[in-house]
C-alpha cells in the first residue's frame, strides 16, 4: 500500500541516521474513491434499495434479512461490521469508529426484537448513517471525495471559500 523511502535525520546529539519513511502512493485518491464508492453501494443495497410503491418509504436488504429470526440480524450486523472495518482501513479515528459501531449495534440489537425490530429496520438506516459519517470525516481531513453530482469535493477548497 505504501512505498518506503529513506530520509536523513539527526538525533538530539547531532548524529546522522537514515530512517525509513512511508510515502503514500500517487493513486491513494483513486483507492479511497473506489473504496468509498463500494461502501456506498453496500449501504444503498442494505438500507434503501427498494421504494415501496405508492409511498415514500424505502427499504433495503437489512429489513428483509430482519425477517429471518436471529440469523438475518447477525448477517446484517456482519455487513455493518465490514463497513466499519473498511472505514478503519481508510484511517477513520477511534471516535468515528465508536460512533459507527454504536449505530450498527443499535440496528442489530433493536432489529432482533420480533415485529418491532422489523419496523425499526426500515426506519433506522445505520449503514447509510455510517457512510455519511465516514464521508464527513474524510472531507474534514482533506481527502477529496466525489459528491452526488459527480463533482469532486475538496475540504480545503470548501474551507477557503467559506472564509473569503
Amino acid at each position: 500500500m505504501y512505498t518506503a523511502y529513506t530520509a536523513h535525520a539527526s538525533d538530539r546529539f547531532g548524529r546522522s541516521h537514515e530512517r525509513a519513511r512511508h510515502q503514500a502512493p500517487a493513486s491513494r485518491h483513486e483507492d479511497v474513491q473506489a473504496t468509498l464508492t463500494r461502501l456506498e453501494a453496500i449501504a444503498t443495497i442494505m438500507d434503501s434499495a427498494v421504494r415501496i410503491p405508492g409511498t415514500k418509504i424505502v427499504m433495503g436488504l437489512d429489513a428483509l434479512l430482519g425477517l429471518l429470526p436471529v440469523v438475518g440480524d447477525a448477517i446484517s450486523g456482519a455487513i455493518g461490521s465490514y463497513l466499519i472495518w473498511e472505514a478503519r482501513r481508510l484511517g477513520a479515528s477511534r471516535v468515528l469508529i465508536a460512533r459507527m459501531a454504536t449505530n450498527t449495534t443499535i440496528d442489530t440489537v433493536l432489529g432482533s426484537i420480533p415485529i418491532v425490530g422489523d419496523v425499526l429496520d426500515v426506519a433506522y438506516k445505520s449503514n447509510r448513517k455510517n457512510i455519511d459519517l465516514l464521508k464527513a470525516h474524510l472531507e474534514k481531513h482533506g481527502v477529496r471525495t466525489t459528491g452526488a453530482n459527480g463533482k469532486i469535493i475538496d475540504a480545503t477548497y470548501r474551507a477557503e471559500t467559506l472564509r473569503g
